[in-house]
């Protein structure tokens, strides 16, 4: 039986089935759609939303050093799968890696990682764009009835000129002069924008990979043309104000509060773990390989490209954004429009909102796509009922598979607050990126004289700091955190001891 569960897959017999065959899924995306892909995943809620309640609740000003962090430990990951990548291009991601070098219950345990990374991925982006899409129709005196975005039970009030959780806005209506009581109240019933724009990208998402793939590329451009503005205008405005910026940023590293992630190293830290949610984009890319038109060169491109990119606008965004106001102020739904706002340039919080709803919008696409592609992959190894993987007789999408995820992920984007789903999301983000980076070093000693196109540099060295790295994140996330990951685990292992091991093709060929 032991010997059953560390079945590993044949790379020549991946490397054949990843050639494609007639009535598969369709190869259609090049270098530049892979990059925009990995963008449109990468930049997004991390940057326009998670920025601000990293630096707020956690590190400060040095949410910089947050960003770096990760950069660092996601270019070692990058690396690595960006061997796989080229070597297999297989729409499984580290599901797929995992298969070919650990064994199959590690293969079934990182998918059911990824199913859970990226179902709650999409649900926390749309939590996140629902603010910045509210406010982009209040620039318009267009109004979305409080109740209906936010999550049951958040309090809200109404302070200059918007709905804001009140949490959030006490301290500043205490020191304005004013009675909480006498300002306008709200409770949220259930974040129903965000329930809707699931339903409405699931749908885009039956249609075709193409066409998503265009319309992924339109809001890449939006975005990263609204983050050159905002870099543009709070650059001259820290030019403008050196000691207003000064004083912000001072101190650069606040004193731990006296508690771990509260503040200090270990708030860079606890910062960190949050905020990695934002560089799960490439991993995304990787499960696009079996719809790349040549993915032994254009994967490495796509994966790295979009990595370095997104890095350096998270940091140079990140230093602005806590520059320009106090860091105590970020803990909102928009902090980029905040920041934008504070500079004195009013149009340009409009266009800040637009970027975001675009931005968010295509990591919700991106999300929901690397998620149904996991199921399609792993219902072929038959680990995962056949429905799974049956494709639209004409949009040669996994449609079914799609509209199962697409569903409930609008409703846990309705229900659940966004730094918890974040939390969730890093766990599973964190542990794919373990497994890939163990995956190559195995790799590399089982099959050294493989041919791969592309190949990871100084390994060992690259792929055990990258680990190193990830364990120290996930050292980082709390107690609940792992206690849900950990139920969600469990749940997996029964599937797969109760379904996916007596149907496994792998493991049927081995019993005759």
């Amino acid at each position: 039986m032991a010997s059953r569960l560390m079945a590993t897959k044949r790379i020549p017999d991946l490397i054949e089935s990843a050639k494609g065959e007639k009535g598969g899924l369709r190869r259609a995306l090049g270098p530049v759609h892979l990059t925009t892909f990995g963008i449109g995943a990468i930049i997004g809620a991390g940057i326009f939303v998670l920025t601000g309640q990293a630096a707020a609740l956690y590190a400060g000003p040095a949410i910089v050093l947050s960003f770096i962090l990760c950069g660092i430990g996601s270019g070692f990951a990058g690396l690595c799968y960006a061997e796989f990548a080229s070597l297999i291009p297989i729409a499984g991601s580290a599901y797929t890696y995992a298969y070919a070098t650990l064994g199959e219950i590690f293969a079934w345990i990182i998918g059911w990682a990824l199913v859970f990374e990226y179902s709650l991925g999409a649900a926390t982006v749309a939590s996140g764009w629902t603010g910045y899409f509210a406010s982009l129709l209040a620039d318009f005196h267009i109004h979305i009835p409080p109740q209906f975005r936010a999550v049951p039970g958040t309090k809200l009030i109404f302070f200059h000129g918007e709905w804001q959780k009140a949490s959030n806005v006490l301290p500043a209506i205490h020191k304005a002069g004013l009675n909480p009581a006498a300002l306008p109240h709200a409770t949220g019933i259930f974040n129903l924008v965000a329930l809707l724009v699931i339903l409405a990208i699931t749908a885009i998402l039956v249609i075709g990979v193409k066409e998503s793939a265009n319309l992924n590329s339109t809001f890449v451009i939006i975005k990263i043309s609204v983050l050159l503005v905002f870099i543009g205008l709070t650059a001259i405005f820290v030019a403008s104000h050196p000691h207003l910026a000064a004083a912000n940023w001072h101190p650069f590293l606040p004193p731990n509060a006296g508690h771990f992630g509260q503040f200090g190293w270990s708030g860079v830290l606890r910062g960190a773990s949050l905020i990695f949610f934002a560089y799960i984009g490439f991993d995304a890319v990787s499960t696009m390989a079996q719809e790349a038109k040549e993915p032994q060169k254009d994967m490495p491109i796509g994966i790295i490209g979009s990595l370095v990119i997104s890095t350096v606008f998270y940091i140079i965004v990140a230093g602005l954004l806590t520059a320009v106001v106090p860091y105590t102020t970020l803990d909102v739904a928009d902090p980029v429009a905040v920041g934008v706002a504070a500079t004195g340039f009013h149009w340009g919080s409009i266009l800040v909102n637009l970027g975001a709803v675009a931005g968010i919008g295509s990591v919700m696409l991106v999300m929901l796509l690397g998620q149904s592609r996991i199921f399609f992959t792993m219902s072929q190894d038959r680990l995962l009922p056949e429905w799974a993987g049956t494709l639209h007789p004409r949009f040669r999408t996994p449609w079914i598979s799609t509209v199962v995820v697409g569903i409930p992920v609008a409703f846990a984007a309705a229900f659940l607050p966004i730094n918890k789903l974040a939390d969730l999301v890093n766990i599973g983000t964190l542990s794919a990126f373990i497994i890939v980076c163990v995956g190559v070093m195995v790799l590399r000693r089982k099959q050294p004289d493989l041919e791969r196109p592309f190949r990871t540099p100084w390994v060992p060295a690259v792929p055990i700091l990258g680990a190193i790295i990830f364990i120290a994140l996930m050292a980082g996330l709390p107690a609940l955190t792992w206690y849900v990951f950990l139920s969600w685990g469990g749940l997996g292992l029964i599937f797969y001891f109760s379904y996916g091991r007596k149907h496994s093709l792998l493991n049927t060929a081995l019993r005759k």
